[in-house]
């Protein structure tokens, strides 16, 4: 309770609040004149919201050399820490290893279970994210189609980033958080292949044919989960 009090009374600052979330987008580090910049605050100003920020484990931060000469500078990120609020205390990650072994001893019949509702899950959140009156999915552009997914993304908590290529036949997707890690930690292989079935189902209601291809995982020690997926020019 004291931990949350304390998270609380960190976040009730709004210029902190903005300075955490304009962190968690730039997938990497920043620097005290980069925020003080950003939201035209003086750097001690800047510093003090920072170090409020990594004292409750929200930022982590190191110092490294510029290697342009002068002193070191101290680089603030996002901390792996999971920051949870909850009034009472529930524990949803234990419910979910539960959930996972008893699939699990299930056999193929609970991978196979597992799979198919992550990509329903996925199905699911892409739809509440369309456009109103949509009649059709497919019948969206390309464009349109791409923002939906940004949403969708955003909403489910991945930070994500989105590339295309010239003809839009390979969007290139990057997670730079990953809601279910702590659970993938202990079960590595079920929770990513039931995550991408997830993100799957996403392309799937706006693409009639897509071939998503995982590049990188986090899991093993990447920065980030990225994928490209492969769209023909008739499926758009």
């Amino acid at each position: 309770m004291e931990q949350t009090l304390k998270i609380t009374n960190v976040l009730s600052d709004p210029t902190r609040f903005n300075i955490y979330q304009f962190v968690t987008k730039r997938h990497g580090e920043v620097t005290v004149q980069e925020i003080a910049d950003s939201f035209n605050i003086h750097p001690n100003v800047a510093r003090l919201h920072l170090s409020k920020l990594e004292d409750v484990n929200m930022l982590i931060s190191e110092t490294k050399k510029t290697g342009k000469g002068g002193r070191p500078s101290r680089l603030y990120k996002l901390s792996d820490d999971v920051i949870e609020l909850h009034f009472p205390a529930r524990d949803y990650k234990l419910l979910a290893s539960i959930a996972i072994q008893t699939m699990m001893s299930l056999g193929n019949v609970g991978e196979k279970a597992l799979f198919e509702t992550g990509k329903k899950f996925g199905e699911e959140l892409v739809k509440t994210q369309l456009p109103h009156q949509t009649t059709s999915p497919l019948e969206l552009t390309f464009e349109q189609k791409l923002n939906v997914l940004k949403e969708a993304s955003t909403m489910a908590g991945f930070y994500p980033e989105f590339n295309h290529n010239i003809d839009k036949t390979k969007i290139f997707f990057q997670i730079y958080n990953c809601p279910f890690k702590e659970i993938a930690a202990r079960h590595n292989d079920i929770v990513c292949s039931t995550h991408f079935a997830f993100l799957k189902g996403m392309f799937t209601v706006l693409f009639t044919d897509v071939d998503l291809v995982e590049q990188e995982n986090m899991m093993t020690g990447c920065n980030s989960c990225s994928y490209h997926a492969f769209i023909p020019l008739t499926s758009q």
